[in-house]
């Protein structure tokens, strides 16, 4: 390691970036960007504002969705030649609904070590101010575009107890806040939008009075968002009626969970969400 730089040769270093506020960026992540050989970027234009207000002289390329797995191959080059490299995305922690997975994987693949600069996530930071229970906590990142399936991926996980934490962007957030309260029912959710930025804003409620306050308040529904959603409660599924349990359990020999579900639901009365659960439970028995 070289003592005047802290930066190890062959190494590629994951560092977050603020989310929002630029003060949020951490000392350790301005020196590391600042001393390592070249810095891959979701968006290089983005990137170079952020280096550019700091100060940074700093040689990017870019890594994204669609060239990762060519640039991986050159950076691990890059690598065994004894560089060291650092990789960003536009905002918070690289990875989180952000590329960078393959190139870490090839990196670790080719024996170089990976090692994280840790800063803002936007999860966390909304996690941490929502109130709600943080013990244990299941991120989503982003729902499905179209509703179908958004409705299919909260309807698997609507029996989940723990936080439930998703991100949503400004031209989806209402319609993706009532395929949830479709889905899970109308439970308690945090509303994070724009955080760390000057518009912060925290909502609390159920989906249906959320719903109204952003009908009400067209500003609310800009920016970027961390939807955090409690649990479904632990004892759920002891609400199902024995008829419901019995029409399931004649079904799923004979058809897929989903469709079961869904004729055990018109049949009872029953919520989706619950025989669901309990589908799963009796698959698993």
């Amino acid at each position: 390691m070289d003592e005047k730089t802290n930066i190890t040769p062959a190494t590629l270093y994951i560092v977050a970036t603020p989310i929002g506020n630029l003060q949020d960026i951490s000392a350790r992540a301005l020196a590391v960007l600042a001393q390592v050989d070249g810095v891959a970027a979701e968006d290089t234009r983005h990137t170079r504002k952020l280096l550019d207000f700091f100060g940074i002289k700093q040689s990017l390329v870019s890594l994204h969705d669609y060239n990762e797995q060519a640039r991986s191959v050159e950076l691990v080059k890059r690598l065994a030649n004894g560089e060291s490299l650092a990789l960003v995305s536009d905002a918070g922690t690289p990875l989180i609904s952000d590329p960078g997975y393959r190139l870490v994987s090839e990196v670790r693949k080719a024996g170089f070590a990976v090692s994280p600069v840790p800063g803002a996530c936007a999860l966390v930071a909304a996690l941490s101010a929502s109130g709600l229970p943080s013990d244990r906590f299941a991120f989503e990142g982003f729902l499905p575009a179209k509703s179908s399936g958004r409705k299919q991926k909260l309807e698997a996980i609507a029996a989940d107890t723990r936080t439930l934490i998703f991100y949503e962007s400004c031209h989806r957030i209402e319609s993706s806040l009532q395929d949830m309260q479709q889905a899970l029912g109308d439970r308690q959710v945090v509303l994070g939008r724009e955080i760390t930025k000057r518009f912060e804003t925290f909502l609390e409620g159920s989906f249906s009075e959320l719903l109204v306050r952003l009908a009400e308040d067209s500003d609310q529904k800009r920016g970027e968002f961390v939807v955090l959603v409690r649990g479904a409660d632990e004892d759920i599924t002891k609400l199902v009626s024995l008829d419901a349990e019995k029409v399931l359990k004649l079904l799923l020999p004979e058809l897929p969970p989903k469709k079961a579900v869904k004729i055990a639901a018109e049949l009872t009365g029953e919520a989706k969400n619950v025989l669901y659960q309990m589908a799963l439970d009796m698959k698993d028995q």
